[in-house]
């Protein structure tokens, strides 16, 4: 089936909608500074920030950046200029970000717990000559010295912005204390300027300065997908306000002015940075801003700062939800979650209901949509099990991964495509890369593979990289990773394909066993919890049995390990790319990383 232009009357999701979320929306065509500054206007008095107790208004936050970007123009920040951020959650990286683009430079985010050779890649890939980082980082950043572009390295001392009761902890004399104060500090170094000092002293960025336009770059987010050198996906201010203006029409029940949103999503990440750095700022929301997920830290803040927006991924729903029912701390001020970056379990769905009394919908995007182009509608409607429908002004298709000018039939699995504005311009100095990325009519191709219902609700198959073929045939390890998850012993599993001898892939599943689960791991490994173990014959036979009875034979893996843990990225998802590192590299043969075979299907 050839593909055409969509008309209107092929959006049958739209039936589905939430009361009063609009079929398009009108994306504003002044800049995100533009945007802050009424949200600065409009809300002055109101807090903007909390960070462990201490608040920032509209109005301070506003004189903040103002400082900051009159700072950052000193130091020769200019227009198209590119900056990195290397900062964890905390107020001097909202203040960072909205200084940054109200010069009309480039925000570069980078994930502060970075290795050093993972920032010198991005960081030579994109040129940045001035960065803003924590201290850890700004350590990193000064050691990698002429191998990087950066000049100007500006560090941050988190801990100025905690609560006086706080600072004064962070001096005491125990081992909890003083790794608290490495973390947070940023001791001077020659070569290393300020943050505060600079902010401090520098006067108002002179209006006289320009503010950018609607259309220039705003952000480079990089991309890695599962495999493969991570990518910067750039993004417009126009593409981020855009989703923006869209995530503000799909939960029409969210108020100007009175929401607090819980940050516990890292800003580095696209999900983080919109949900939280874009969209909570152009309603005027509270952020309670933490640097990391500490289930300790979020429930203090919930006491604190009762929040009523929480956006996140299900493990953190499933933790908060758990410790507030075990410490008895009331989470009924949450009237609105939105999940994303992985599937959310309808337990996960229905614990923290039960706990706000509020909805929690899933959505569906990517670096590249800035980053959210589905969701489950916040109402009735919404249908658990899949990713939900188009966003306002967003369109889809179906289509043949190999051939991406056929569409699938209806009901056909197919490689996801997706139009709208907040679909990105393309990857930082990589022609080749966004030429396969975006097809003509500004089509992104997602590299998922789905099937769409009838009305518009779209269900995710599984990752077309993460595809395994085996023996001629094609295996969705998601689908293994279901039914493994429904074995009473399995705590969590990570299904992927493997070379094996002779140019054939295997299909491998990495297991977490649950506490107590019946089958100890064999012993000769010698590596027990600690690693990669083969599971005692007995246990892994369960576990293949329990498969066949779901799955054809070709599916069922034909090696299953012990793992004492899954490795996850920052935001919570599984890095396929680190386990199979961990599992030993590309190909695993005989007893190759202390892993031995299960006996054959």
């Amino acid at each position: 089936m050839t593909t055409r232009e969509p008309a209107e009357h092929d959006r049958p999701w739209l039936a589905s909608y939430a009361e009063g979320v609009p079929a398009d929306v009108d994306v504003p065509e002044v800049s995100l500074p533009v945007i802050f500054e009424r949200a600065v206007r409009h809300h002055a008095r109101r807090p903007a920030m909390d960070f462990f107790g201490a608040a920032t208004s509209y109005r301070e936050l506003g004189d903040q950046v103002a400082r900051a970007a009159g700072a950052l123009h000193a130091v020769g920040v200019r227009a198209g200029d590119r900056v990195a951020l290397v900062l964890p959650n905390c107020p001097q990286h909202v203040v960072a970000f909205y200084a940054v683009l109200r010069l009309g430079a480039v925000v570069v985010e980078h994930n502060p717990l970075y290795t050093a050779e993972e920032l010198e890649r991005q960081l030579v890939d994109h040129g940045a000559t001035v960065a803003v980082s924590w201290g850890p980082g700004a350590e990193t950043l000064r050691a990698l010295g002429e191998r990087v572009p950066v000049r100007t390295i500006i560090a941050v001392d988190v801990a100025r912005a905690l609560p006086l009761s706080r600072r004064l902890a962070l001096r005491a004399p125990v081992p909890a204390a003083r790794a608290a104060r490495a973390q947070l500090r940023a001791r001077p170094r020659p070569g290393i300027l300020d943050w505060d000092r600079l902010v401090r002293d520098a006067a108002p960025l002179p209006s006289t300065v320009p503010v950018p336009d609607v259309h220039d770059v705003a952000l480079l987010q990089y991309t890695g997908g599962t495999t493969g050198i991570p990518k910067g996906a750039v993004l417009t201010h126009r593409n981020l306000l855009a989703n923006t203006s869209q995530g503000r029409a799909w939960v029409p029940g969210l108020r100007d002015g009175e929401e607090t949103v819980l940050a516990v999503l890292p800003f580095f990440h696209a999900f983080g940075l919109t949900l939280c750095l874009t969209f909570s700022i152009s309603i005027g929301a509270r952020l309670v801003l933490l640097p990391r997920f500490d289930v300790g830290q979020a429930l203090a803040a919930v006491r604190r700062c009762p929040p009523t927006f929480v956006p996140a991924v299900p493990p953190v729903y499933r933790k908060l939800a758990e410790a507030a029912r075990r410490r008895g701390v009331d989470l009924g001020s949450v009237r609105y979650g939105i999940s994303g970056a992985m599937s959310l379990p309808p337990e996960v769905v229905r614990d923290w209901e039960q706990a706000t009394g509020g909805w929690l919908i899933e959505g569906y995007g990517l670096t590249e949509t800035s980053p959210v182009a589905l969701g489950n509608p916040a109402s009735g409607s919404r249908r658990p099990g899949t990713v939900g429908v188009p966003f306002p002004s967003t369109w889809i298709r179906v289509v043949d991964p190999e051939d991406p000018a056929h569409e699938v039939p209806a009901g056909e699995p197919g490689e996801l495509l997706v139009r709208g504005p907040q679909v990105f311009s393309g990857y930082w100095n990589r022609p080749e890369e966004t030429a396969a990325a975006l097809l003509p009519g500004g089509w992104l191709r997602t590299g998922d593979v789905v099937t769409v219902d009838t009305d518009g609700f779209v269900r995710i198959v599984d990752r077309i990289k993460e595809l395994i073929i085996t023996g001629g045939f094609n295996v969705y390890p998601s689908e293994v990773e279901d039914v493994l998850r429904r074995h009473p012993d399995v705590a969590d599993v990570a299904v992927l394909g493997l070379d094996a001898a002779h140019g054939a892939e295997e299909v491998v599943a990495a297991v977490v066993p649950r506490d107590g689960a019946p089958g100890e791991p064999a012993g000769e490994q010698g590596e027990g919890r600690n690693g990669p173990v083969e599971l005692a014959a007995a246990f892994a036979e369960r576990l293949r049995s329990h498969c066949r009875q779901h799955l054809a034979g070709y599916k069922v893996p034909r090696r299953i390990v012990l793992v004492a843990d899954l490795p996850r990225s920052a935001l919570g998802k599984v890095s396929r790319r680190d386990l199979r590192r961990q599992l030993g590299g590309q190909t695993v043969t005989g007893t190759a990383a202390g892993i031995a075979p299960t006996a054959g299907t």
